[in-house]
C-alpha cells in the first residue's frame, strides 16, 4: 500500500522506474507493455533484454532493439563465463547510436531495459535516458533493487517507482496519458511538473 501512495504522489512524472527483484520479469512485462502501444499506434523507442544471466550453459546476453524489433547481442557467446560478464561496450554504443537515430523520427515513450552496473558509473545509456527526459519523452526503466539507490542519485528523485506489475504500469501510463488531455487552467501543477 505504501508504493501505491508514492505512485499517487509523483503520478505526473514522465520517469518511471519497474523496480524488480529476483523473482520478477521485468523483460515480459515491457515486451507485452510496447506491443499493447504499439498496437494502439503508438510509437515506442528502446531495448528490452533477452535473457535474464549471461551465466548460462551456452551465454549470450541480448536486447531487442523497438521499433525495428531486431536482436543485437550485448554479450558475446563463450563456452565459460567468467564470474561477472562483462557488457560489449562496442556493441551497446551501436545499440545507442540506432536508438538515438529512432528518437529523431519522435517516440511516445522511450524504454530502456536496465539501470545497470554501466548506467550508476554515468556511462550506458545514461544519455539517452537524459536527451529523452528534455525532449519531454516520458521514460520508462527497470531498476534492480539493490540499485534503486544509485537510481535516486542519478535521477535526482524525480521519478516514480512502480512494482514490476502491469497494473502499476498501467495507472502510471494514464496518468500521462489522460490528465494532458483533460487539464484545465486552474488545476494543480504535480511536483514533477514545477521542478521540471
Amino acid at each position: 500500500m505504501q508504493e501505491d501512495s508514492r505512485v499517487a504522489f509523483d503520478a505526473q512524472c514522465d520517469l518511471a522506474a519497474i523496480v524488480y527483484g529476483a523473482d520478477d520479469d521485468p523483460d515480459r512485462l515491457f515486451i507485452d507493455f510496447a506491443d499493447d502501444l504499439s498496437s494502439s499506434g503508438l510509437r515506442v523507442v528502446g531495448l528490452v533484454q533477452v535473457g535474464r544471466s549471461c551465466k548460462a550453459e551456452d551465454p549470450v546476453l541480448s536486447v531487442v532493439v523497438m521499433p525495428e524489433g531486431k536482436v543485437a547481442p550485448l554479450v558475446k557467446a563463450r563456452r565459460t563465463c567468467v564470474a561477472d560478464c562483462q557488457i560489449d561496450t562496442g556493441c551497446l554504443a551501436g545499440v545507442a547510436r540506432r536508438l538515438s537515430d529512432s528518437l529523431a523520427d519522435g517516440a511516445d515513450l522511450v524504454i530502456i531495459n536496465r539501470f545497470g552496473r554501466a548506467e550508476a558509473e554515468g556511462k550506458g545509456l545514461t544519455d539517452l535516458i537524459t536527451c529523452s527526459v528534455d525532449a519531454d519523452i516520458p521514460v520508462l526503466i527497470a531498476v534492480p533493487e539493490h540499485r534503486f539507490s544509485a537510481w535516486i542519485r542519478f535521477s535526482n528523485g524525480m521519478n516514480v517507482r512502480l512494482a514490476c506489475r502491469r497494473d502499476a504500469l498501467d495507472r502510471w501510463w494514464r496518468s500521462l496519458v489522460g490528465p494532458a488531455t483533460r487539464r484545465r487552467p486552474n488545476d494543480p501543477l504535480t511536483f514533477c511538473e514545477i521542478a521540471k
